[in-house]
């Protein structure tokens, strides 16, 4: 069957040089052989370069649109133009430079300094911690370079030598042919892991690692105001980078205890109080918890059950902004006895009488009922 290599690389008729080369860039990342394992992939690969090769040279293009495959087949190798060869070689340099788990960040030497690497480090918190932040003392274990060989890893003294198998370059070569195309395959160098140095006297202090674990007990500030799930970073503390490269970071993330009392939404901090039935019927004031300490809470005559009352500015500080904070939200619970005196029933049944509230029992719970589902 004849082949259609506009649709082989997912094109139009019209697309110009620079839509082909994406197209079959995109492809060629794909279906390479050293990346994709599955069966079909890499006659798929040699298809995607056929028609990448053809589409690519004016002239057989120009023979292709006009004849279909027929006007190219047995020609394309002599006509085919460097941008081809140029274009592969450059796809397959970013293509391994860029490769997640494959050679690119591992096979590629690192020519200067190199950053270290970044670390976590999960912190608990309590409650009141998390809202009114201060400094706290943790220990650490990370990366410093070594002392006693400045980072080489050499022995004092001696210094590395240039790897002769890489050349110094980290990497190497093999180059494949294939009845279509030729391409390099790279590697990291099996004689010095990569880093294009071989030590042959290796320091006694990192083993030749050039760096050495530390333990070391630093200081940080939480602010106020954080929470669950809370990311902060402490600069230059992470692992120490190689060959004079600056520090990576600390990480700390944060995650906060509960509380036996009171409960957090937002910058909101949420309690429950339980009155009696006669406070909430004629009101009163009451001392209550807050995170700053005991403060004052004013019950309004007739306060019905469930209802929230409002303490201004007693919540958790604004995480950035301190002096803006929440408020204290109360969730009021009425105490409603199951069992009363005898002197409290007649009381109670002489203001039921006074109020006309009996129910057809003559009991006091009628009253009661209907005084707290009063709207």
């Amino acid at each position: 069957m004849a082949r259609d290599y506009y649709e082989i690389l997912g094109v139009s008729r019209s697309a110009d040089k620079e839509e082909l080369k994406r197209a079959y860039r995109r492809l060629a990342r794909k279906y390479h052989p050293d990346v994709n394992k599955e069966p079909g992939a890499e006659d798929r690969f040699k298809e995607i370069n056929r028609a990448y090769e053809i589409l690519s040279d004016p002239e057989m293009k120009a023979r292709f649109d006009r004849f279909g495959e027929a006007g190219v087949s047995g020609g394309a190798a002599s006509g085919f133009s460097t941008d081809f060869s140029d274009s592969f070689a450059d796809i397959f340099e970013s293509f391994f430079s860029g490769f997640s788990g494959g050679m690119g960040s591992q096979g590629r030497r690192q020519t200067g300094p190199v950053r270290g690497d970044d670390l976590r480090l999960d912190l608990n918190l309590e409650f009141h911690e998390a809202i009114f932040g201060g400094d706290k003392e943790l220990t650490i274990k990370h990366l410093e370079t070594c002392g006693t060989c400045s980072g080489s890893g050499a022995k004092p003294g001696t210094r590395p030598q240039t790897c002769s198998t890489c050349g110094g370059t980290g990497q190497v070569r093999r180059a494949t042919r294939t009845p279509f195309s030729s391409f390099t395959q790279v590697s990291v160098c099996p004689s010095c892991n990569g880093t294009g140095q071989i030590i042959e006297e290796k320091c006694m202090t990192c083993g030749g690692r050039g760096q050495n674990e530390v333990t070391k007990k630093i200081k940080i500030t939480i602010p106020g105001g954080v929470d669950n799930g809370t990311r902060l970073r402490v600069s230059n503390e992470g692992d120490a980078g190689k060959m004079g490269g600056p520090h990576g970071d600390l990480y700390v993330f944060l995650s906060v205890r509960n509380h036996p009392e009171f409960q957090r939404d937002g910058i909101n901090i949420l309690s429950q109080i339980k009155i009696s039935y006669l406070q909430a019927v004629l009101g009163c004031c009451l001392e209550i918890n807050t995170v700053d300490g005991k403060a004052e809470l004013t019950i309004p005559s007739g306060t019905q059950p469930n209802a929230v009352l409002t303490l201004e500015d007693k919540g958790v500080p604004r995480l950035g902004n301190p002096v803006s904070r929440g408020d204290h939200l109360i969730t009021i619970e009425i105490d409603i006895p199951t069992k009363i005196t005898l002197e409290e029933r007649e009381l109670l049944e002489k203001l039921a009488n006074i109020k006309g509230e009996r129910t057809e029992k003559g009991g006091i719970e009628g009253f009661l009922g209907s005084f707290f589902h009063q709207k």
